[in-house]
């Protein structure tokens, strides 16, 4: 097909995410992608400034990551869980463990990070049920919060602001305490900021199995920065009132916010931890729930013992294969400086955006660059002008964003904070001719 017949073909019969079939937003077409560059088949060259949903920590067509997966498919590309095992399963298990807090001593590979999040779920009402305490059966957690897009993960996002309130009817009723107050420095931190979740673990700890949080940034809800202080309380709270901590670090892990995992800058340890989205690198789905042998254990303490979920492609070879070497290239490489070079620059080239009327926001953590506006962007316009600009920024609602891969070079991360820059103008002054029109 010639790319005008793959864009037709696309826009007629495919969905895309949290598109309309009946109003579609443009689909480009990618023809191949290197480095931090994705070409498209109309030639068309992007710096990408989103890491493919915050996946790809290394960039595109790495050659490690690229012979890790190769070599694996001379082996086995998958093989049944159930009853079976094999070596890259086992060394992502080694290094994941190895890596994360030391309680975490448990590891289990789910398909995604939305079925990672409903495991762990399914891992905290497993444990209470194993102790005699049917009466823990409901999840504690905080306003502007993201989980994902199966059903036990949209019962715990934000049930007004975020993207499932039409589901509100048929999800399960859990409980929400306000969100985080923003921090974006240690002086920010007041002791008020936990009231709203003290009051409500302390009503309702008996029947609450675990608080599920995304820890310091919550990040599809809203891209929202808090303190470290509020995760410290709240696992200080869980230990007092005997409740679980679910901590969902999908979008967190593995470097993003400036620490190799965001809890560790609250210093406390989860009780089951998730993680997904840049554990392969960017090159396929994979998630993994680690939890704590007084999880793991404490769910077979009923003599039963058998955690009631088992994707189909469980500790797919492939997937596991190439984790590993995303994982081990990450930490020998120097990513914590990359990192902070990169919140430095975005910092300063981002903040110009205050001058502009329509902005609500800047502000950065880590390879986290947002720009918040007062008003939602129309997507079929802000898309295509981005492109037009060689850059793959896609914003979502009033946010502005990127999360770049790690190697991004200056000249192109400042390629992305200057398209920002130019289209926010340019929304800027469409925003202030629509109200003299008025």
């Amino acid at each position: 097909m010639t790319p005008d017949q793959l864009i037709a073909y696309d826009k007629t019969h495919i969905w895309h995410p949290y598109t309309s079939m009946q109003n579609p937003i443009p689909a480009f077409p990618v023809a191949s992608a290197q480095g931090v560059e994705i070409t498209l088949e109309t030639g068309e060259v992007l710096v990408d400034g989103t890491s493919s949903w915050w996946t790809a920590l290394h960039g595109y067509n790495h050659p490690v990551l690229n012979e890790a997966v190769t070599e694996q498919l001379g082996k086995v590309a998958h093989v049944m869980f159930g009853g079976l095992t094999h070596a890259p399963a086992v060394a992502l298990a080694k290094q994941l463990i190895d890596i994360t807090s030391e309680n975490l001593q448990h590891v289990f590979f789910a398909d995604s990070g939305s079925v990672g999040v409903e495991v762990s779920i399914k891992m905290a009402l497993q444990y209470w049920l194993a102790q005699g305490r049917s009466e823990k059966h409901r999840l504690l957690t905080v306003r502007s919060g993201y989980h994902g897009d199966t059903f036990a993960a949209m019962s715990v996002c934000d049930p007004v602001n975020g993207m499932h309130d039409m589901f509100t009817g048929v999800l399960i009723k859990h409980l929400f305490a306000e969100a985080p107050p923003r921090s974006a420095s240690p002086a920010q931190w007041q002791d008020s900021d936990i009231d709203a979740f003290k009051t409500m673990i302390t009503e309702h700890h008996a029947e609450i199995a675990a608080v599920i949080l995304e820890p310091i940034v919550q990040n599809a809800g809203g891209i929202r920065f808090y303190h470290p202080e509020y995760l410290r309380q709240v696992r200080a709270l869980c230990d007092e009132f005997d409740v679980l901590l679910i901590l969902d670090e999908i979008a967190t892990g593995f470097g993003r916010t400036g620490s190799l995992f965001a809890y560790e800058q609250a210093d406390i340890e989860p009780d089951i931890l998730v993680l997904g989205k840049a554990l392969t690198g960017g090159y396929m789905t994979l998630s993994a729930v680690l939890t704590s042998r007084k999880v793991a254990h404490g769910i077979g303490s009923d003599g039963q013992g058998v955690l009631m979920h088992g994707p189909t492609f469980m500790g797919n070879p492939l997937a596991c294969s190439v984790a590993v070497a995303s994982i081990k290239l990450l930490l020998e490489s120097d990513w914590q400086t990359r990192v902070m070079s990169i919140e430095t620059q975005m910092r300063e080239e981002l903040s110009a955006c205050l001058e502009l009327d329509i902005v609500a926001d800047v502000r950065t953590k880590g390879a986290i660059g947002v720009v918040e506006l007062k008003q939602a962007v129309d997507m079929h316009w802000i898309q295509p002008r981005f492109v037009e600009l060689g850059v793959w920024i896609r914003p979502f609602g009033k946010l502005v964003y990127i999360m770049p891969p790690f190697v991004i070079e200056p000249a192109q991360l400042s390629k992305l904070t200057q398209a920002i820059f130019t289209v926010v103008s340019e929304f800027d002054q469409q925003a202030m001719q629509n109200n003299s029109g008025k």
